[in-house]
């Protein structure tokens, strides 16, 4: 058993550990498609459960990130959670890109991964890039 805290989700913390720079990784709400050749993690258990900012923190406590991608439809049907995702990039010196929705999803195809939430707030998904720790 792992010493330190950290991602537990065996499955997760094998596909935190294989990114590398430039990989692609989403951390997605309940009902996002996820594109068939995408591994997915999926951690949803019921409505909101797990939430998305906790999955998001926790990949954001692991991963080096220097991309970020959204959908735009985000600033209209979901304001708080942007607020939200918004003041943990902030705190990392990242700028949120925005794609509409259906690019949204085609920017998904080649990422590496995508980890499923159980939140139920429309546009709650991230497209993370990958960064380097030095």
């Amino acid at each position: 058993m792992r010493r330190n805290q950290g991602t537990l989700n065996a499955q997760l913390a094998r596909v935190i550990s294989e990114l590398g720079h430039t990989d692609t990784i989403i951390v997605t709400d309940a009902g996002l498609p996820i594109p068939r050749d995408v591994e997915r993690v999926d951690l949803a258990v019921r409505e909101n459960l797990p939430r998305f900012l906790d999955l998001l923190d926790t990949v954001l406590d692991e991963v080096a990130v220097e991309g970020v991608v959204l959908s735009e439809e985000i600033k209209r049907h979901s304001p708080d959670m942007l607020a939200a995702i918004e003041e943990r990039f902030d705190r990392l010196g990242l700028t949120l890109e925005f794609l509409p929705h259906t690019e949204f999803k085609r920017a998904t195809a080649g990422a590496r991964a995508a980890v499923r939430s159980g939140e139920f707030t429309s546009y709650a998904n991230v497209l993370l890039t990958a960064g380097v720790v030095y």
